[in-house]
């Protein structure tokens, strides 16, 4: 009986392992599309103006390392700040300077468009105080979306540079001031080398996000790969050709990725707060210490308190015009109905994957866990691309099938409609839920599922009962992520827009194209305010583990062991 028994659970757990395949398989099998699409119409790209390519793989490379130079200054510095150094405000500023992460890039820029003109007050006030030829600088260029991306992109390396910085040890930086560094030249020499993976990393998802984005680089009229792809998509209707830019874009950002591994090398450097005490930020004092406060407050004001107030006075202006309430009603019911049902899937599909490799870590449990998030590193325009060529075929071989067998002509079942839209959001967004989930699973001791099997109980009764009610705040962390990045996308939703139905990412671009700010307004401020919902979330899980695994420092007023060395 011991033996069929055991039988009888290898089976099961195989059977789960092969459903978390199978879910990941799915997933990442219509990016497949991509490298085909050479093989079936080799002479695409050939058929496009000579200088579209080159022109926009040359703006995206430019692109990747403005931004990926600015967030990493930005972002390590203002993580080094708050980490090691204590002034007026450090405390607030230390869960704030994540909050612009909230801020869609085409929000912002839509914002900054509307204060450049020239009736704005803005621009009256400049030029009552500078004289009426004044002129702000053009955001219209290069250096102006860097900039843009930068500002709302840097938190990905903030976040990650401070989590590493708070995980150092004091006796480390101690240890090079004893050999005569000054403060600030141990930070140089000893803090950020500690961190450089975790700035590396940082960069690379910032890259990836500026690579990925197609809202920003629209509205300001520069031509990067994902514009290309949008225009040869609608422009001249070349699905071949948009699909072989989109795989130039996904081998443009894995290279990045790749050349950020190689330039990180081995460095695996680990500053672990359990072998020493935590880092007791050194004391400014002086102009000092409120210019520390001023420059990140500042920072704040500009890229996420100024267009929250300016999005709340167009919003009451155009709801004091008489704004078109209805089709605002729509699209937000249309972004609910969409993120809810997409978070639904990826978290389903998520705990698929984490419990399949769980009940039998085999290398393809592993690799489905790669394969599942694999479109996360893929632009949502290459996505909706690559998703609508399988759908289509689908579409075509369903319709010829109800014309044959009954007659009928059913028209777009699965392209047009929101199931194409929810499958390019599943693809794009796995990722999310897949890391939530996944971190969540590997802290519960395996010793719980060995004592569940010691009472009989099965791998479909181990999960429900045992995994699921411990996995809470992992699942809820994944649906708000999944759900706030889908009433955000544009560039998919933009591609694969369901018939006769906008969501509010695209009431945003589709006005501010036109620039009627104030209809704008009102889907952007809901955007921004549900995407401040789970970075709040994140924030206080955050500084809750932190303080569980004592990383955050003691105040450096409080008395204690070598607290007159750190300053």
């Amino acid at each position: 009986m011991g033996l069929a028994t055991a039988a009888v659970a290898r089976r099961r757990a195989s059977g789960w392992t092969l459903a978390g395949v199978a879910v990941a398989v799915v997933v990442a099998a219509p990016l497949l599309v991509l490298p085909l699409s050479f093989v079936a119409d080799p002479g695409a790209l050939a058929e496009l103006p000579g200088a579209l390519l080159p022109d926009a793989l040359r703006a995206s490379l430019v692109l990747a390392l403005g931004v990926g130079l600015g967030t990493l200054l930005l972002g390590g510095a203002l993580a080094a700040l708050v980490s090691f150094y204590d002034f007026p405000g450090r405390r607030w500023l230390d869960w704030a300077l994540i909050l612009p992460l909230a801020m869609p890039g085409y929000v912002l820029v839509f914002v900054l468009l509307g204060q450049y003109d020239a009736s704005s007050p803005l621009q009256r006030g400049l030029r009552s105080v500078f004289g009426s030829d004044f002129q702000l600088p053009e955001i219209r260029s290069t250096l102006g979306t860097i900039v843009v991306l930068t500002l709302v992109l840097y938190p990905y390396v903030y976040a990650l540079a401070r989590a590493a910085f708070l995980g150092q040890a004091r006796d480390v930086l101690e240890a090079a001031r004893s050999l005569g560094m000054s403060y600030g030249r141990a930070l140089l020499r000893v803090a950020l080398p500690l961190a450089r993976p975790a700035l590396a990393a940082g960069v690379a998802l910032a890259v990836m996000e500026a690579l990925a984005d197609f809202g920003t680089v629209n509205l300001l009229g520069y031509r990067a790969m994902t514009d290309a792809i949008y225009k040869v998509w609608y422009g001249t209707y070349d699905q071949a050709a948009a699909v072989q830019l989109a795989m130039v874009l996904v081998s443009l950002t894995f290279a990045l990725v790749v050349l950020e591994r190689l330039l990180r090398g081995r460095a695996r450097h680990l500053g672990a707060q359990a072998r020493g005490e935590a880092v007791v930020p050194r004391r400014l004092r002086g102009p000092a210490a409120w210019l520390a406060c001023l420059l990140p407050a500042l920072l704040l004001v500009v890229v996420l308190v100024a267009p929250v107030v300016q999005l709340v006075a167009w919003s009451v202006e155009s709801l004091g015009e008489g704004a078109a309430a209805a089709d605002l009603g729509e699209a937000a019911a249309l972004t609910v109905l969409l993120a809810t049902i997409a978070a639904l899937i990826t978290l389903i599909g998520a705990v698929l994957i984490v419990y399949g490799r769980r009940r039998r870590s085999t290398p393809a449990s592993r690799l489905s866990v790669r394969l599942g998030a694999i479109g996360y590193a893929v632009p949502g325009t290459v996505v909706a691309v690559a998703v609508y060529v399988p759908l289509a075929w689908t579409d075509h071989r369903l319709n010829d099938a109800f014309d044959a067998v009954l007659g009928l002509d059913v028209g777009l079942i699965v392209t047009g409609t929101i199931l194409g839209l929810v499958a390019a959001y599943v693809v794009r967004f796995m990722a999310l839920a897949i890391l939530a989930v996944d971190t969540r699973m590997n802290r519960l001791d395996p010793s719980l599922d060995d004592a569940a099997r010691s009472l009989g109980a099965g791998p479909g009764r181990i999960l429900g009962e045992v995994h699921l009610p411990l996995l809470w705040p992992g699942l809820v962390t994944a649906a708000l992520l999944v759900f706030v990045e889908v009433m955000k996308e544009l560039p998919a939703t933009a591609l694969l827009r369901p018939l006769g139905g906008d969501t509010l990412a695209v009431a945003v671009w589709e006005a501010t194209k036109d620039s009627r700010f104030d209809t704008a307004a009102l889907p952007a401020l809901l955007i921004v305010l549900v995407g401040l919902v789970p970075v709040i979330v994140m924030v206080r899980l955050t500084r809750s583990v932190a303080l569980q695994r004592g990383l955050t420092a003691p105040p450096p007023d409080r008395p204690g062991p070598s607290a007159t060395s750190a300053t």
